[in-house]
């Protein structure tokens, strides 16, 4: 493998303009397609298989107008005002009914029109009204003393919110009819005195990228670039080949959103671990070359061609980890999932080949300046037998090595505590900073009528016999659930044409992720109560009852990709590092890491501990996905520092030191720039935590705190204390495994021995 990689590296060092040119020419290509075509994201995060998910389907089929999302508009009036004075009526019926006359909005009194029970669903409806009066906080909107579908009229008389059906999915509408939508509304405050605040589902969520926190954190990255290669030249690669690694990466995301529909956080995370990745795998090689030309006197060509057929491989098969762990996610079988880690692993892998390719390349070009006269310099002056701060520490690791793993394994362990009460979700206006309009106009729908009314449940009806549903079973049936403590409102929808179909509309007591309205939702598919005196069976649907559903199958999902993920991993880390205590050990210790890291973000998302930091004021649930996403990316890269550390452990043991001086030689030599591309990788996740998207901050830290806790808790001290403790056991592995193994090479010990036989080894004079 290093003799081919050592290949590649030379080719593009003699013939840099030909690979410069080809990758110009690939980002070319995807510009093109992305002006011709444009982007199209999609916020849907549909999980196939779950309950909502079916019902939502069989709508979409049955009864398409229903099957959309829902939305809603708060019209607020200033105090002392009513925003049903006959000044302000004429102009809000207008409104509203401008809002019904567009085409992805559902009227509702046109569909109980076409379904031919009109009557009876508005005497439905009017008895409905009679219940549980005690418990509103709201009046109805009356015209001609009939109530005005979807409008209530808070107690003060100062607000009203105007809920109503879509035929698709809010978050899939695209910007030019969120738009409409929202200018129509917004129309009133023209004429009247009234606010209109499009609440949490109608607000925009397109995801920033390139905004001022993520320059930031690749400023900081730069900086590091600087001080651990000691050149401005040398620093910028890395920062080129991130560049054009992403490039490729997502803007090849964005060329292909005309084709596949892409979930609008994919490119988002492809951008997170393809900067951090693509500056890390630069880093190493160039940091390889430059202690080439230094130390063993080679020219920029040579040392080039050997950096990519060591550092390289190293490089590749870290790479190749992380799309492993990546892509563990797609047996889970979860589409949004699905694209996502196809993207970041199609990112990385793009990453590694401009490592290998473009990055040799640019350093044909600039040649023997890679490292100044100045530093060569001071490679001559430099006192070889002065030890350096790695040098004391690995050394005092070593000596109290069953103290720091037993230190290691309290810490993390105490971090993990906070993961006995994580609570897994989709994020909703309740988790909002409290300054965002989608907090805002949580809590004002709150306060005026109550927090049900921010996620409103849909039930879906149908004749066990498949027969056409009879009215008076249909009004039992809103009766029975109407009865239910939990419920403060229950309101008729209508029904198909063929009349086989009917929808109820719940307003649960509590707001959306509470654990009593996850127990109503249950309560409402399992108990026999609900449909007791009809010949009805139900389903629940509504984006409650979709984010009750993906939590709960992500987290049956978890154990079986944790399996697959360390299963896989574990193999390559076998073959790479021809171990079988290795790899174990790596997973053990990130175990301990990826703990601590779920402990740590429950307490600042969820308990809210030090979250003014992170610019979060409210506390929240975990994202569903959180436990799976962040699992698979900070696996793989834990394991790129485990290739490029211990490697370097391996390297030295292969050279002839054995025991503790392989640790210390290959810990002295790998460290310094294993920190400094952990510390690159935190500062390029912090930059994301900033941002005001909550799923992102939580993505972002958890990263970012993950990279930390593991390089420096977990490589820098657990692994070098362990591979102390067994000492050249630690590279034990049986002979007829042994003999079935392929031998990569990664250390390039037999590029090594090549070279030197064909004297192509050759010292700069």
């Amino acid at each position: 493998m290093s003799k081919l990689f050592y290949k590649i590296g030379k080719t593009a060092y003699n013939k840099p303009w030909a690979f410069i040119a080809s990758w110009l020419l690939i980002l070319g290509i995807i510009v093109t397609v992305i002006v011709t075509n444009g982007v199209n994201m999609s916020s849907e995060t549909r999980i196939d298989g779950t309950e909502a998910q079916e019902v939502l389907d069989k709508l979409a089929e049955e009864l398409p107008v229903a099957s959309g999302g829902q939305g809603s508009f708060i019209f607020e009036v200033p105090e002392g005002e009513q925003v049903d004075d006959p000044a302000n009526l004429e102009s809000l019926m207008t409104t509203i009914n401008d809002i019904y006359q567009l085409d992805y909005v559902v009227n509702p009194l046109e569909m109980l029109q076409e379904s031919g029970n009109i009557a009876q669903l508005q005497e439905m409806q009017s008895q409905m009204g009679q219940m549980k009066s005690s418990e509103k906080s709201y009046r109805p909107l009356l015209i001609n003393d009939n109530p005005v579908p979807g409008i209530k009229i808070s107690a003060e008389g100062n607000i009203a919110l105007f809920q109503f059906q879509m035929t698709e999915q809010a978050e899939n509408l695209s910007e030019e009819k969120l738009d409409k939508l929202i200018d129509t509304a917004s129309n009133i405050e023209q004429d009247t005195s009234i606010d209109v605040i499009p609440t949490g589902t109608l607000q925009a969520t397109d995801l920033p990228i390139g905004g001022i926190n993520e320059i930031i954190g690749l400023v900081i990255a730069g900086i590091i670039l600087v001080v651990t290669l000691g050149s401005l030249i040398a620093a910028g690669l890395p920062l080129i080949i991130a560049f054009v690694g992403v490039g490729v990466g997502v803007g090849g995301t964005f060329a292909l959103s005309s084709l596949f529909q892409i979930n609008s956080l994919t490119p988002m995370l492809a951008l997170m671990v393809g900067l951090a990745v693509g500056i890390d795998y630069a880093l190493f090689i160039v940091n390889r070359q430059r202690k080439l030309i230094l130390e063993e006197n080679l020219s920029a060509k040579e040392a080039a061609a050997r950096s990519v057929g060591t550092a390289g491989s190293a490089v590749f098969f870290a790479g190749l980890t992380v799309m492993i762990a990546l892509c563990g996610l797609l047996v889970i079988g979860i589409a949004f999932l699905s694209g996502m880690a196809l993207v970041a692993s199609m990112t990385v892998f793009i990453d590694v080949l401009v490592a290998l390719t473009l990055l040799p390349a640019l350093l044909g070009l600039i040649g023997e300046k890679i490292v100044s006269t100045k530093a060569r310099s001071k490679e001559k002056e430099k006192d070889s037998t002065k030890s350096t701060f790695a040098n004391h520490w690995i050394n005092s690791i070593i000596k109290f090595k069953w103290f720091a793993v037993a230190l290691i394994i309290v810490v993390l362990g105490m971090m993990a505590i906070p993961v006995s009460d994580m609570n897994l979700g989709m994020p909703s206006g309740a988790s909002a900073n409290k300054d965002t309009a989608e907090r805002q106009s949580y809590d004002i729908i709150s306060e005026s009528f109550g927090e049900g009314y921010n996620g409103t449940l849909l039930l879906v009806a149908e004749d066990r016999d498949a027969n056409t549903i009879n009215p008076q079973e249909y009004l039992q049936l809103l009766s029975n659930i109407n009865k239910l403590d939990n419920v403060i409102e229950v309101s008729p929808g209508g029904f198909s044409e063929d009349g086989k179909i009917g929808i109820v509309s719940i307003i649960p007591k509590d707001g959306p992720t509470d654990e009593a309205t996850q127990e109503l939702v249950e309560y409402l598919r399992s108990n026999t109560a609900v449909v007791e005196n009809t010949n009805l069976e139900v389903g629940i649907t509504g984006l409650t009852a979709i984010n009750i559903d993906m939590s709960e199958n992500l987290s049956e999902v978890f154990p079986i990709y944790i399996g697959i993920i360390v299963v896989l991993s574990l193999v390559i880390l076998l073959i790479v590092f021809r171990s079988v205590i290795v790899p174990i050990k790596a997973t053990i210790g990130f175990l301990l890491s990826i703990m601590a890291t779920f402990g740590a973000t429950t307490a600042v998302f969820q308990w809210g501990w030090i979250g003014a930091l992170f610019g979060i004021d409210t506390g929240g649930p975990l994202l569903s996905f959180i436990p799976i996403m962040v699992t698979g990316i900070l696996y793989g890269l834990a394991m790129d520092y485990q290739v490029f550390l211990v490697s370097s452990m391996r390297e030295s043991y292969i050279h002839g030191k054995k025991g503790d001086k392989a640790v210390i030689n290959g810990y002295t030599i790998a460290s310094k720039v294993v920190v400094a591309a952990a510390l690159i990788m935190v500062s390029v996740f912090s930059g994301f935590i900033f941002t005001e998207d909550i799923m992102i901050k939580q993505i972002g830290f958890a990263l970012a705190f993950g990279i930390l806790i593991d390089a420096f808790l977990i490589r820098m001290i657990f692994v070098p204390a362990v591979m102390s403790m067994f000492g050249d056991k630690i590279w034990w592995l049986p002979k007829w495994l042994d003999k079935l193994l392929p031998n990569l090479d990664i250390e390039g010990e037999k590029l090594i021995h090549e070279l030197q036989k064909e004297g192509n080894i050759k010292k700069k004079k």
